[in-house]
């Protein structure tokens, strides 16, 4: 699966000094292009979310955010990518600035961390919540048996998607089953950022239950999660995107 490419056609930066660079043929050499622009965080409140990274960075254009697990439980780092160089400066200029009560480390990082980071959470199979502490991660052919027990609808709901995700990016990753493509829905809030969410219509409960194979397949660097949902639900949330 690809993992997050922003654009880096924008003017560099240096990483040492913060000058401004241009880069191209210039006297007959190649100048290469500027960094991955990626920062690490580090102190982050154990109860954050993405929506609370996309709040600290404010004015920033965030490409991906992935919080990092370790042994199934959130570290309190995250990695967070931009859309550009340039970006990343900014953000770096939030170092140390709260977050709820505790300050947040921000400093650059190399791009192999965050692909080391993203394959670690592709490769990790397990969930932890409250039933499962102190116990090993169950499997995901018992997570799939545990899902397949609830009560189905045609609806389904996605979570952990990538924040620029498409709608056409939705059906293909579910090009092998029966949905209705009028009838995807992209979750956001009012402001009209993306919450990660998004609630799919299939052609009938079945189909609906048979696509949730894709439950923990990716999307870009993302492993989604897949729930059985409700017409009501999806309602309500398109409700709250148009308020």
């Amino acid at each position: 699966m690809p993992i997050v490419e922003p654009s880096t056609a924008l003017p560099g930066v240096s990483s040492g000094t913060g000058s401004y660079q241009h880069y191209g043929y210039a006297g007959g050499g190649f100048q290469p292009p500027p960094p991955f622009p990626v920062v690490r965080l580090r102190g982050l409140p154990f109860n954050c979310t993405d929506i609370d990274i996309l709040k600290f960075f404010a004015g920033l254009t965030i490409v991906d955010v992935l919080l990092v697990n370790k042994s199934g439980r959130f570290s309190g780092e995250a990695f967070v990518v931009f859309a550009g160089a340039m970006q990343v400066e900014f953000a770096l200029q939030r170092d140390r600035q709260n977050m709820g009560r505790r300050y947040v480390e921000v400093f650059r990082c190399k791009k192999q961390d965050y692909y080391n980071a993203v394959a670690g959470e592709i490769n990790y199979e397990g969930i932890y919540d409250n039933d499962y502490q102190g116990s090993p991660p169950p499997s995901r052919s018992k997570r799939f048996s545990d899902k397949e027990q609830m009560d189905y609808t045609e609806i389904l709901k996605m979570r952990g998607l990538p924040f620029l995700v498409t709608k056409s990016q939705i059906i293909d990753f579910f090009k092998d089953y029966k949905l209705i493509e009028g009838r995807v829905h992209i979750a956001c809030r009012p402001d009209g950022k993306a919450t990660g969410e998004a609630y799919v219509e299939f052609v009938s409960p079945d189909e609906a239950k048979r696509a949730m194979f894709k439950d923990k397949m990716t999307i870009g660097s993302r492993y989604v999660e897949l729930f059985p949902s409700t017409p009501d639900e999806a309602r309500r949330a398109e409700s709250r995107s148009r308020q």
